[in-house]
C-alpha cells in the first residue's frame, strides 16, 4: 500500500492513495502550507508549517488539529525529526533561523528551542543525517550565493560549511540540500561547489530543484525540475 501526503499554497493538506488512484483532502488550512512531516511514532500525525511561522500538529485518524505552536517570524521552509530521538525536531525559516525542537515540550506562547541557528540568509531546509549524529542546514537567496553548514548534534560549536553558486539566470524555487543513505554524502541540485561529484543527463533539459533519496534502495535518487519534470536515477 502506497500512499502519500502532500500541502498546498492553497492551504490544503492531501493524502494521494496510489492503488485506488485516489487523491483526497484531508485537512484545509487558513493559510498556505509551506512544509509537512510525518511524526517518527506516529505515521498519521501530520506536522505542517505555514507562512506565518506556525508549527500545527494535525491528527488524520481524529480529522483535527490538535495544537499550534508560533516558532518561528517567517515562512517555515522545512520540518525534520531525528531518526533515532522522535521527541527531537528541526525546523527552517526564512526569518534566517534554523532550530531544533523537543516536541514534548514546547510551550503554547514563545515556546523555548534546544538550539537557535542564526544565519545570514534565509533557512530554506534543515536535514538530520541518517544517524542523527550531523544536522545540515541550507541557506540561500535568489539573487547570491549560498552555503551549506553541517554542524555536530554532540557539539553544535563544531561545524563545516560549504559556499555554492544559485545563480542559474532564472527563478527557481529555492534549493535544498539533502541526505543520501549514509553520514558522508550530501546532494544538491543546480549548484557548484568544491569537492562535489556532478550527475549529468542528455534527458535532463531544465534545472532539477527538489531532491529526494529512496529511503530503502540506496542509489535511488528522484529528482523534480521547474519546468514539472521528475527524473530518476539508479546506481549501475
Amino acid at each position: 500500500m502506497i500512499k502519500v501526503y502532500s500541502s498546498s499554497h492553497q492551504g490544503e493538506i492531501c493524502l494521494m492513495d496510489f492503488e485506488k488512484e485516489k487523491y483526497s483532502m484531508v485537512h484545509l488550512w487558513e493559510r498556505p502550507v509551506y512544509s509537512l512531516c510525518q511524526a517518527q511514532n506516529s505515521a498519521r500525525c501530520l506536522y505542517f508549517g505555514d507562512e506565518k511561522g506556525g508549527l500545527t500538529l494535525f491528527d488524520e485518524r481524529e480529522g483535527k488539529v490538535l495544537t499550534t505552536w508560533d516558532v518561528h517570524e517567517e515562512k517555515i521552509n522545512s520540518i525534520d525529526f531525528h531518526p533515532e530521538k522522535p521527541h527531537m525536531l528541526a525546523t527552517s525559516s526564512t526569518d534566517q533561523t534554523a532550530c531544533i525542537w523537543d516536541v514534548r515540550n514546547i510551550k503554547s506562547k514563545e515556546p523555548d528551542s534546544l538550539k537557535v541557528f542564526k544565519l545570514h540568509k534565509s533557512a530554506q531546509s534543515a536535514y538530520f543525517s541518517p544517524s542523527g549524529r550531523m544536522l545540515a542546514v541550507t541557506s540561500s537567496s535568489y539573487s547570491i550565493c549560498g552555503t551549506v553548514r553541517v554542524f555536530c548534534v554532540d557539539d553544535f560549536e563544531n561545524s563545516h560549511s560549504v559556499e555554492y553558486n544559485n545563480q542559474t539566470g532564472i527563478w527557481p524555487s529555492a534549493f535544498k540540500v539533502i541526505w543520501g543513505w549514509n553520514d558522508t554524502d550530501l546532494y544538491d541540485s543546480g549548484l557548484s561547489a568544491q569537492n562535489s561529484s556532478v550527475l549529468k543527463s542528455e534527458h535532463m533539459t531544465s534545472i532539477p530543484n527538489r531532491l529526494s533519496a529512496h529511503p530503502y534502495k540506496v542509489g535511488y535518487l528522484a529528482c523534480s525540475s521547474c519546468t514539472s519534470k521528475v527524473y530518476l536515477w539508479t546506481r549501475a
